[in-house]
């Protein structure tokens, strides 16, 4: 405290007397690694005699940006042995007086990247406002480059003009950008001859599927750099975000009607096929018991017995009553639903019974018109109908009629035919 006291004397000695004073700093810029300390120098020279009553020394900084107010960091008072100090600066700053070489040096410690500012120095002697009382130096915290971000401006659309921006949010003094391009197959290329490159903005013209690669942005300053690698893929024109939207809402739509048709149709194919194979079924069994009843002929002049027995000429022919042909009409409709619901493991066989039916079904017809005709024949045929008046007044017709069954109500009567 009394070195303090003294130091402050001498100070005040030699500022006495009348005369102008100067204020210098030795360097306009300074510059400390951030986190570091930094001394900032104040050279106090006064040449004249007698003693000032007092002696004000203020340090003040200004921001490095526009528009940016003046702001006391400490202000010294040389009678009371005081220091006012800023509450953002506390703990951070000190005075330095050396009465020798008559300084009032600057300490500030833990330096941040808001320490870069202007800093001005500034003596006041108590009834003398002649002379430079002022000096002004720049501080300038050393920051590397933090990785830089990269970000495209435009589609990447060929034809399209685009740019490429690379800011790195720290580094001091400012860093300086640099690009550099790589091919799709990461071999070094330069770049495109229309590009250009103003700070951290990269310009691409009239870009192409060439242009495709790789762009690498350089963050660089005096402490360090920082590289970030930006890919740039290069695609044909797209459409309407609208347009394609309809245009897959549509695709969605007529797919899912097509599915819809195309089950009904199989739907629809599926029940012909069963009705088409019961017609079938149900037609052959027709046309079988419709040649069963017409196909009997009376042989060698011999009729059936309701017995079964041989008859008067020994003839030898069964009896079909309605009872055994419903049986035999249960029967095979129960083997019909039998069949049906095998239908689907013999699927690939009906193909070709189908067209076994077509022939004999082309052959039944044949037949029948045969049949037909030869109907027709015995109608006109007029030997015929003699032989019929003779059989109705023969008395042996008679009594074979009176031992053949009832022709039920929902068969047709048979015709008997001689040869």
């Amino acid at each position: 405290m009394d070195r303090r006291i003294s130091t402050l004397t001498l100070l005040s000695l030699v500022l006495s007397g009348v005369g102008a004073i100067l204020v210098t700093i030795p360097q306009p810029v300074y510059e400390v690694a951030r986190g570091n300390g930094v001394t900032l120098p104040c050279s106090i020279t006064f040449q004249g005699t007698g003693t000032p009553k007092q002696t004000i020394v203020t340090w003040s900084a200004t921001a490095d940006t526009p528009g940016a107010q003046e702001a006391d960091v400490l202000t010294y008072y040389s009678t009371t042995n005081g220091t006012d100090i800023s509450t953002m600066y506390e703990g951070r700053v000190s005075l330095d007086v050396d009465a020798a070489t008559a300084n009032a040096n600057l300490k500030l410690l833990s330096t941040t990247l808001d320490d870069n500012k202007m800093y001005r120095c500034h003596a006041l002697i108590q009834g003398d406002i002649k002379g430079t009382p002022a000096a002004i130096t720049r501080l300038v915290v050393l920051v590397a480059p933090s990785t830089p971000i990269c970000t495209t401006q435009g589609k990447a659309e060929y034809g399209q003009n685009i740019n490429l921006t690379c800011l790195s949010a720290e580094g001091s003094p400012p860093p300086t950008y640099s690009w550099q391009s790589l091919d799709v197959m990461n071999k070094p290329r330069v770049l495109p001859p229309r590009s250009t490159v103003q700070g951290g903005i990269l310009s691409l013209y009239n870009i192409s599927k060439d242009t495709s690669g790789f762009f690498i942005c350089t963050s660089k300053n005096k402490i360090g750099s920082a590289s970030y690698n930006l890919t740039l893929a290069v695609m044909p024109p797209s459409m309407n975000v609208a347009s394609t939207a309809g245009i897959i809402g549509g695709v969605i739509a007529a797919l899912i009607v097509l599915i819809i048709v195309i089950y009904c149709c199989c739907c629809r194919k599926k029940k012909k096929d069963e009705e088409y194979a019961m017609g079938v079924r149900e037609e052959e069994e027709e046309e079988e018991e419709e040649r069963e009843t017409f196909k009997e002929p009376v042989r060698n002049g011999a009729s059936p017995r309701a017995d079964g027995q041989l008859d008067a000429r020994g003839s030898d022919s069964s009896v079909r009553n309605p009872v055994e042909l419903s049986q035999r009409d249960y029967k095979n409709r129960k083997d019909l639903d039998d069949r049906r619901s095998d239908y689907d493991d013999r699927r690939s066989d009906y193909d070709d019974r189908r067209s076994d039916y077509d022939d004999r079904h082309s052959d039944y017809d044949d037949r029948r018109e045969r049949y037909s005709d030869r109907n027709e024949r015995y109608d006109d045929d007029p030997r015929y109908d003699d032989r019929r008046d003779r059989r109705i007044n023969d008395d042996r017709y008679d009594d074979r009629n009176r031992d053949r069954p009832a022709v039920p109500a929902n068969k047709p009567p048979r015709r008997n035919y001689d040869d």
